[in-house]
C-alpha cells in the first residue's frame, strides 16, 4: 500500500493514497471528537453535531442541495461518530473528485447549525434512540460497555441520552465546533483513482481549501478509569422474544503488543462458522441464531467479548452461558493447537485483503490510524505481528484476560432476576 502524508502549516493532516486500479475516489475528513471527549451534561452532542452538517452550509443552504449534488454523480455519502472520533466522507468515480472535495470540505467548514434546524433535528435523533432501544441485539454492547466502565464518557452512549438531546442549544454546538473541530485534530484522506487530477493537485487543493481552518490545540479527553474486583452482572428488563447477551472481559488497548495474541484468540474462540463457540453452541446444541467472538481497542481501553441472541427460557439461558465460560476456561487451561492458530492467521490475512479492495475501505482504514495513532501501519508491518504470534502468547493473553475480576456479563430480555446468572460468573 502506497500513501503520502502531508502536514500543512496550520497543522492538518492529510493523507493520499492512489490506487490506479479502481474507478473510484474516496474523500474523508476525521476529527478527533467523540463521546469520550464530552462532559456529562452535553453528552450525545458530538453525534448531534454529525447530523447538523448535512443541514446546510452558505454554497449548500439546505440538506437537499447537500445529498442532491452527490446524487447527482451516483455518489455514497455518510458520516460516522465513535467514541473518540467524527467522520464524514464521499466515494465518487474518479471524474468527480472535484465535487467530493468541494462537498466534503464545504459541510466540513461551513454548516450553518441553524436553531430552527437544530429543533427539527433533535426529533429524528430521539427517534434514532428509539429505534436502538427496539433493537437489544445492538444496544446490548453499549449496556455491556456501561457495565466495563459505568459513569465515565468510556461507559456513556455514543447516542447521548434523550434529556441531553432535548437540552443543548445552538451555543453548545458553536462552543463544541470551536474547541474541537480544529486542524491539529484534523484529519483529511484521499484514496482512490485521482484521474487528470493528481496526487500533488490534490494536495495543492486540500490545502487551499483547509487553510483558514484554526491551528488549535490537541484535543484532550477524560482517561478511562478501570476498577473491578469481582465478576459483575447486569440485566435489563425488556420484553423480547430472544435474550440477547454479551459476556467478555477486559483486555489491551491498541498500543499493547498483545493485542494481536488476542485479535486471534477472539477469532479461534468466535470469530467464525467453525470456530469453537460456534460449533458447540450453535451447531451442537442448536442454542443460539448468532453467537460470536471479538476484540475491541481504543486509546486508553480495550475488552474481549462474546456475544449471543438465545431462547428467553431461563434454562436454555444457563446451558449457553455455561457453554461459553467453558470454552473459556479449556483456552485458558490448554491454549490452543498449531493447526488452529495457523488458521486465524490465515483468516486474519484473507479478511484484511478483502476488505481492503475498495477505495472507502482503504480511506477508513489510513485515517483512523493517523487519527488515533498519529502514525499508520502499512498492512503488512501489522501482518507481520500477527504472524510473530506464537501459542505461547495466545495461552500466556487467555491466562492474563480470562480472570474473575475482569468477568462481566451484560443481557436484554424478559429476565426479572439474575441470581441464577450470577453463581456461573465464575471460572
Amino acid at each position: 500500500m502506497h500513501f503520502k502524508k502531508t502536514t500543512f502549516k496550520n497543522g492538518l493532516r492529510l493523507i493520499t493514497a492512489p490506487m490506479k486500479d479502481t474507478n473510484t475516489v474516496t474523500v474523508i475528513v476525521a476529527v478527533a471528537a467523540g463521546s469520550k471527549y464530552e462532559s456529562k451534561k452535553i453528552n450525545g452532542l458530538s453525534h448531534f453535531m454529525e447530523h447538523m452538517f448535512f443541514k446546510g452550509t452558505k454554497k449548500r443552504p439546505k440538506t437537499k442541495d447537500i445529498a442532491e449534488a452527490l446524487d447527482a454523480v451516483g455518489g455514497e455519502f455518510n458520516a460516522y461518530t465513535s467514541t473518540e472520533s467524527t467522520a464524514y466522507y464521499a466515494k465518487v468515480d474518479k471524474e468527480h473528485i472535484s465535487l467530493a472535495i468541494d462537498v466534503v470540505s464545504d459541510i466540513f467548514l461551513n454548516s450553518k447549525i441553524d436553531a430552527k434546524e437544530i429543533e427539527k433535528e433533535r426529533g429524528v435523533i430521539l427517534q434514532e434512540i428509539n429505534m436502538y432501544e427496539d433493537n437489544p441485539m445492538m444496544s446490548v454492547q453499549e449496556e455491556f460497555e456501561n457495565l466495563l466502565y459505568g459513569d465515565q464518557p468510556a461507559g456513556w452512549k455514543v447516542i447521548g441520552t434523550k434529556e441531553n438531546i432535548a437540552g443543548v442549544g445552538r451555543k453548545d454546538f458553536v462552543d463544541y465546533r470551536e474547541k474541537f473541530y480544529n486542524a491539529k485534530n484534523t484529519v483529511v484522506c484521499v484514496v482512490g483513482n485521482f484521474g487528470e487530477m493528481g496526487e500533488a493537485r490534490v494536495a495543492g487543493e486540500i490545502g487551499k481549501i483547509f487553510a483558514r481552518l484554526q491551528k488549535g490545540e490537541v484535543n484532550k479527553k477524560q482517561k478511562t478509569a478501570e476498577k473491578q474486583s469481582k465478576p459483575e452482572l447486569k440485566i435489563k428488563h425488556k420484553k423480547t422474544d430472544q435474550a440477547h447477551l454479551v459476556l467478555g472481559f477486559r483486555g489491551y488497548n491498541m498500543f499493547n503488543p498483545d493485542r494481536f495474541a488476542l485479535t486471534l484468540l477472539a477469532n479461534i474462540l468466535g470469530g467464525t462458522m467453525s470456530s469453537r463457540l460456534f460449533l458447540s453452541v450453535r451447531e451442537r446444541q442448536g442454542l443460539a441464531y448468532y453467537i460470536s467472538a471479538s476484540d475491541d481497542e481504543s486509546t486508553d481501553c480495550g475488552y474481549f467479548s462474546v456475544r449471543a441472541g438465545v431462547d428467553t427460557d431461563k434454562k436454555k439461558i444457563e446451558k449457553t452461558v455455561k457453554t461459553i465460560v467453558s470454552e473459556i476456561k479449556k483456552m485458558r487451561a490448554r491454549g490452543v493447537s498449531e493447526k488452529e492458530l495457523q488458521k486465524a492467521k490465515d483468516n486474519f490475512r484473507g479478511k484484511m485483503a478483502l476488505t481492503l479492495e475498495s477505495s472507502d475501505d482503504v480511506a477508513s482504514y489510513l485515517a483512523g490510524q493517523e487519527l488515533s495513532r498519529r502514525e499508520i501501519k502499512k498492512p503488512e508491518e501489522i501482518l507481520r505481528q500477527i504472524d510473530k504470534v506464537k501459542r505461547d502468547d495466545i495461552l500466556r493473553v487467555a491466562r492474563e484476560i480470562f480472570v474473575n475480576n475482569g468477568l462481566n456479563l451484560a443481557l436484554i430480555g424478559p429476565i426479572e432476576d439474575g441470581k441464577f446468572l450470577k453463581k456461573m460468573l465464575k471460572l
